[in-house]
């Protein structure tokens, strides 16, 4: 196939240009978020219903986005939205404690098994506060994290993130000082011996490790069951505090990765599809540990914790709407991705990877599959793009970028799987004959 997939993608999308070069002198890159930017500019959208979404231009989408994993009940589910509809009649936010969220911490102790929790409004407040929460605890100040994990935007976790070169401490923002990052070391996913070797080293000063317990800013790659015993009985043993950061796999399974490995961290995070797609986290974890915080304490605040909406939403999506059946379904439709994508693989004699971890995957232009981020980077990421691109094009958000993966939601249907699959086929066959010239993937 000869046609240039960039020239065809900026036809379809002229309203969003036009949007774009607006908006750039406004917000920086035309984004509010960094991770919502790509070349030559990124897409607009005004609204979703289900398991689509429209752009400015009237594009419609078959959406496996899902808000970066947020919307696993779909886009404007209408339980969700009636409970809304409900709750604004009540006030979006009262000051002191809305009565609802002891419901909910409930809920979220006896589904994650924890014993006590925290709320706050986003992923980065949580890991934040989570670190804090294990220095004070511990009464050290180091803190190990992996390579290719991202645990929101506070500076303290921002090392070694997605670098484009490989060394051992590379800082993901400019605006950081080196004061700043000199208590957190990086290690390698699944490296059970790197990880003892670290922590022989610094381990008496160590306060926690956190990791995404699959990781899922590097596409997705699980951990090593083993790996994960190692790491808890070192902690253990040094005694420093395990976090599990899920505020992506928390919703992946009914119980998260702390239930799919049969693991009880120390400290929990969560968030994202949790509350249905309004925004809410969670830092949870034994009482003990939690018991640290509070007035002359650790300090733990916000003024949109717990707020009404999001509470209300997220004991309607936890009890109601992500039930274990749901997530039986969505399993089988990102199982039905999976064996999609190995079919195409071999049919057209590629090489490409699939990895899946219930509703959500990940396909690589590679021979192998990865087991951390160096062997992430040696990805053929310019097939990536050529494929993202016709995806893109022929209706079909396959995942947001490179290191994302897809998501099916319990609005997605095994049409939108064909669907899905019938482009993929297409655009797998043209990223094979002709990747793109244009090296994008430095945009990223």
């Amino acid at each position: 196939m000869s046609l240039d997939i960039i020239e065809v993608y900026k036809s379809l999308t002229n309203k969003s240009k036009s949007l774009f070069e607006e908006s750039s002198k406004y917000l920086p890159f035309g984004v509010s978020s960094n991770y919502r930017y790509f070349d030559p500019y990124p897409i607009y959208l005004v609204k979703g219903k289900g398991s689509r979404v429209w752009d400015v231009d009237g594009n419609e989408y078959i959406d496996y986005i899902l808000g970066f994993g947020v919307l696993e009940v779909g886009h404007s589910h209408p339980r969700i939205v009636e409970e809304v509809r409900r709750a604004v009649e009540d006030s979006t936010i009262l000051g002191f404690e809305y009565e609802k969220s002891v419901e909910l911490a409930k809920i979220i102790c006896n589904r994650y098994n924890v014993d006590m929790v925290r709320f706050s409004s986003t992923g980065t407040e949580a890991t934040m506060h989570a670190i804090r929460i294990a220095r004070a605890y511990t009464k050290r100040k180091k803190i190990i994290k992996f390579e290719g994990h991202y645990h929101g935007s506070h500076d303290q976790l921002l090392i070694n993130v997605n670098p484009m070169r490989l060394e051992s401490r590379v800082p993901t923002s400019p605006g950081i000082p080196e004061e700043t990052l000199s208590n957190t070391l990086v290690a390698d996913w699944n490296d059970y011996e790197g990880f003892e070797r670290l922590v022989r080293v610094h381990g008496n000063d160590v306060a926690a490790v956190i990791m995404e317990p699959v990781a899922m800013n590097m596409g997705l790659i699980p951990a090593d069951l083993d790996f994960l015993k190692g790491v808890f009985d070192l902690a253990r043993d040094y005694g420093f505090l395990v976090i599990f950061d899920e505020v992506k796999t928390g919703g992946k399974f009914y119980s998260g990765a702390s239930g799919y490995y049969g693991l009880k961290p120390d400290l929990v995070t969560l968030g994202k599809a949790i509350a249905g797609g309004l925004p809410l986290s969670v830092v949870a974890g034994r009482r003990d540990v939690l018991g640290v915080v509070g007035p002359g304490r650790v300090a733990h605040g916000g003024t949109f914790n717990a707020n009404p909406l999001s509470v209300r939403v997220a004991i309607v999506t936890l009890r109601d709407i992500l039930t274990e059946g749901a997530f039986y379904y969505m399993n089988s439709l990102s199982e039905e991705l999976q064996k999609g994508y190995e079919d195409i693989a071999d049919d057209l004699d590629i090489d490409l990877i699939v990895t899946k971890w219930g509703p959500s995957g990940m396909i690589y232009f590679n021979s192998k599959v990865p087991k951390n981020y160096k062997d992430f980077i040696k990805s053929d990421f310019k097939s990536w793009f050529t494929y993202f691109y016709y995806m893109v094009a022929k209706g079909i958000l396959p995942m947001a970028s490179f290191n994302e993966q897809w998501t099916v939601s319990i609005a997605h249907t095994k049409e939108d799987i064909s669907k899905h699959l019938e482009v993929a086929r297409d655009a797998i066959k043209l990223a094979k004959n002709k990747k793109l010239n244009l090296d994008l993937f430095e945009a990223f």
